[in-house]
């Protein structure tokens, strides 16, 4: 049954990918903020904990907040 979304993050991620790939043409590459940094070390604390401990809130509640606070840095650098 959990094929499928095996199936699923496998195409998500390599068509993340082949973006990076075809529109990152000679651009130059701008520093992660502290704020992207954060984002992903929930994110990747949400799907560990999700491995480790089997409460669900705590997982889904850590990748909630990676996910808002990586749109909070995507509205900051559009703005500037």
């Amino acid at each position: 049954m959990q094929i499928p979304y095996i199936l699923m993050a496998v195409v998500a991620l390599a068509i993340i990918i082949l973006l990076f790939v075809f529109l990152k043409k000679n651009k130059p590459q701008p520093l992660l903020t502290p704020l992207t940094n954060l984002a992903f070390v929930f994110i990747m604390a949400g799907i560990i904990s999700n491995a480790v401990v089997s409460n669900r809130f705590i997982s889904y509640g850590l990748l909630g907040l990676g996910v808002v606070l990586a749109i909070i840095d995507i509205i900051v650098k559009l703005k500037k």
